[in-house]
């Protein structure tokens, strides 16, 4: 197999430019050096603030939030975006690195997001992203698109009570005393039931811009909260589009009563038969493990992941051609 020489990387280049890569683009609008001073006070300390010359220099900071920026726009995992980045000239050019270039594993990307999250910068971080986008018209608004999915996690195999002390809010009695046991336990993922099933995990709520497909917002619970209690944090005002569409799990008076408040026409599916009554918003499904008990924590509210930036609203521009707002 022949190497690739710089020609050829060239016309990759230059055929990736004739089909409109819409992060050329991006990267044409958004001045990312502004973003330095904010990113590097919760990154690793710059080069001459290091105290020992040993090991490898940590990631930029700057490329890091990029790698951010590409997941959230193809919804991505850290996993994924680790292997995408490797696979895509796309997005190598992306990020300004060459084949010979390191890429930001995916325990650097975790890291890198759990900074952001734990100083409360990813708001700032995306807000200004955003901004470059809006004042220059990169605006989606094709209209939202709301779903949620499962995410399985390992079982916990827990006594009853301390199943009982996890529902409530407490540390189980003996697990403080035994660090690499309380490691492998998860106390936040709940059990639901999906078409007669059990699931044990979380819920990943996306909402996606109708146009574009691209997601716009996210949200993470635990697998017992229901798909409409989390309606609020998924809408975006900017998307007033052609209105929301979603399956029937989102379906409820008050809903619909939200909607219309908001200027939003609603496109969720209708279950059932026509003219029947809309359900109010039910609460949080629980069902429990017939074997370890465990169940949803409280009766209304959830606890969302600290990793997830729940209130992060990347909302961006990414298409085959812009459309001004």
């Amino acid at each position: 197999m022949p190497q690739m020489g710089f020609v050829d990387l060239s016309d990759r280049y230059a055929s990736l430019d004739a089909k409109m890569d819409p992060l050329v683009e991006i990267n044409a609008v958004v001045p990312w050096e502004e973003f330095r001073p904010l990113l590097e006070q919760v990154w690793r300390k710059p080069d001459e603030n290091r105290k020992s010359r040993a090991g490898r220099k940590p990631m930029d900071a700057v490329l890091m939030f990029k790698t951010l920026v590409l997941s959230a726009l193809y919804n991505l995992s850290d996993d994924q975006i680790e292997y995408q980045v490797r696979d895509r000239l796309s997005f190598m050019r992306f990020l300004g690195l060459g084949l010979s270039d390191r890429v930001p594993d995916a325990k650097t990307v975790w890291l890198y997001r759990e900074a952001l999250a734990k100083a409360g910068k990813m708001e700032e971080a995306f807000r200004l992203f955003d901004g470059h986008l809006a004042r220059r018209g990169y605006i989606a608004r094709g209209g939202q698109i709301l779903d949620a999915s499962i995410v399985a996690v390992p079982r916990n195999h827990n006594k009853r009570a301390e199943n009982k002390a996890i529902k409530a809010g407490e540390t189980p009695e003996g697990w403080a005393d035994e660090p690499a046991k309380r490691c492998q336990k998860d106390v936040d993922a709940r059990w639901t039931k999906k078409h007669g099933k059990s699931h044990y995990g979380y819920k990943n709520y996306v909402n996606v811009d109708r146009m574009h497909k691209l997601v716009r917002r996210y949200h993470v619970t635990d697998a017992a909260v229901h798909d409409s209690q989390v309606v609020d944090e998924l809408l975006t005002r900017g998307n007033t589009g052609s209105g929301v569409w979603a399956d029937a799990a989102y379906r409820s008076a008050e809903i619909e009563a939200t909607l219309k408040a908001r200027g939003l026409s609603s496109h969720i599916h209708r279950k059932g038969k026509r003219g029947k009554p809309l359900p109010s918003r039910p609460g949080r499904a629980t069902a429990p493990n017939p074997r370890s008990g465990s169940g949803s924590s409280t009766s209304s509210g959830h606890r969302p992941m600290t990793w997830a930036a729940p209130s992060c609203e990347p909302s961006v521009w990414c298409g085959p051609r812009p459309r001004s707002a």
